[in-house]
């Protein structure tokens, strides 16, 4: 685990209104915030550089730009050793399909969420998988039916409140 990094109320209210507000000037996320120009773009780069701010992006409306297959995969590796895990998830990332890779604990050892056009395109990423000799034990899949709402935002006064 990382060490904790030291960030004051300022630094999580500027995280706050970044989330909502991504595409804001300095100058109006200064005046949100309560800061001058200056050190609030100084506290935004310094937020950007220690990793905290990954990156700036657009949130798309996937079902208007047409049909799509969202799929829950379950993962089981036949080995767990950290260079068969590390192996495995080094070559999940390279799929431009699989958007996000959990190791979770339980059942089962990964957790993936797959975008696909159709399930016949579903079963050759998982089929692509499987050729890649990754040592997969077994997978099982869940297709998302709908989709009732998507956060975008972490709660990050419900989160980390106390630490301010």
């Amino acid at each position: 685990m990382e060490p904790m990094l030291k960030l004051d109320r300022m630094d999580f209210k500027i995280l706050e209104h970044l989330q909502r507000t991504g595409r804001c000037s300095n100058v109006e996320l200064a005046n949100m915030v309560g800061l001058s120009p200056s050190p609030c773009h100084a506290r935004v780069k310094r937020l950007e550089k220690i990793g905290i701010i990954e990156g700036y992006g657009a949130h798309l409306a996937m079902a208007k730009l047409g049909d799509a297959l969202i799929v829950f995969t379950e993962i089981t590796i036949n080995n767990h050793r950290r260079t068969d895990m590390r192996r495995f998830e080094e070559a999940a990332e390279k799929f431009p399909e699989i958007m996000d890779c959990y190791n979770v604990s339980g059942g089962y050892d990964f957790l993936l969420r797959i975008f696909t056009r159709s399930v016949s395109h579903f079963q050759s990423v998982m089929d692509a998988l499987l050729a890649a000799d990754l040592g997969i034990e077994k997978f099982s899949c869940y297709i998302v039916m709908r989709v009732p709402f998507v956060k975008h935002e972490l709660p990050i006064e419900l989160l980390f409140g106390e630490q301010r």
